[in-house]
């Protein structure tokens, strides 16, 4: 339930970020939003630093750490011990203690604050939010996530939810690679790749991804609800964290060398499972 004295700002109006300002306000929040290409939206305002101006608890929705940094930068000016931010795009860990640092210099609170599902999830308010931060401050916004979230799960330190994040996307990223991969050897089989859907339904290696992403492949619907560039941006993550690790990932390299032949033929904004193109005549 929304409350009266409280309003939230999203900034950025992507696939998700619309997603949950529309989230907030079907659940009766004040809303104000901001998106750097201006859109037509209820109560959007002309910048971040307006929006900060506004709303309490900012939650914000860019692409990448450079982004983040931008928003941060032009919203320190409003911020104030009042103020909670929250950055839910997925960064670098670098990137989210920057935002942290430069954020608790003008005395607001910062979370740490990532989330998987995509497009679909985010129209039902079925987010899944991993958080990373002080519980105090969390509790104090909780309400806020709920009006977007199916759960909320506390990591600790800020930070810790980026990487746990990165973990995860590591993972959906080389299952539609191999997924990809099981349908062409299918094809140049000789078998049917509709009968894959029927092989699945009664196998382990079946997961919710592959219930959802399969039947899109087949038919060759790549309609974003996580986009490829955005996808390969997350797997660069993992790499770069392993390699500071001094790890090999073979899996996750493979992953993301598919991903690269199809950024390569223009596909970025196309979804990640369009990696199966790179098997298509």
């Amino acid at each position: 339930m929304a409350e009266e004295n409280i309003a939230v700002g999203v900034l950025g109006l992507g696939i998700i970020g619309s997603r949950v300002a529309q989230n907030l306000r079907d659940k009766g929040w004040k809303t104000f939003v901001w998106n750097r290409t201006p859109q037509e939206h209820p109560d959007v305002l002309d910048s971040p630093g307006a929006v900060a101006g506004q709303a309490q608890v900012l939650q914000i929705f860019v692409r990448d750490g450079d982004a983040l940094l931008s928003v941060v930068d032009a919203i320190a000016a409003q911020l104030g011990e009042g103020h909670v931010v929250l950055n839910h795009a997925t960064v670098s860990p670098a990137a989210t203690n920057e935002a942290a640092l430069r954020v608790s210099k003008t005395g607001a609170a910062f979370l740490d604050c990532p989330f998987t599902g995509s497009r679909d999830a985010a129209e039902q308010g079925k987010l899944n939010y991993y958080v990373g931060g002080e519980r105090a401050v969390v509790e104090r916004i909780r309400a806020v996530l709920d009006a977007s979230a199916q759960t909320v799960t506390l990591l600790g330190d800020i930070g810790h939810a980026t990487v746990l994040k990165i973990a995860t996307n590591m993972i959906s990223a080389t299952t539609v690679a191999i997924l990809s991969e099981a349908l062409a050897v299918c094809e140049k089989g000789g078998v049917d790749p509709q009968k894959m859907e029927q092989a699945l339904a009664v196998n382990g290696c079946a997961s919710g991804l592959s219930g959802m992403k399969l039947p899109t492949m087949l038919t060759g619907d790549y309609l974003p609800h996580f986009s490829l560039k955005n996808m390969l941006k997350d797997a660069n993550f993992g790499l770069a964290l392993a390699d500071q690790s001094g790890m090999k990932l073979p899996v996750l390299s493979s992953a993301a060398t598919a991903m690269i032949q199809q950024m390569e033929a223009g596909r970025g904004e196309d979804d990640y499972s369009v990696v199966f193109e790179n098997f298509r005549d």
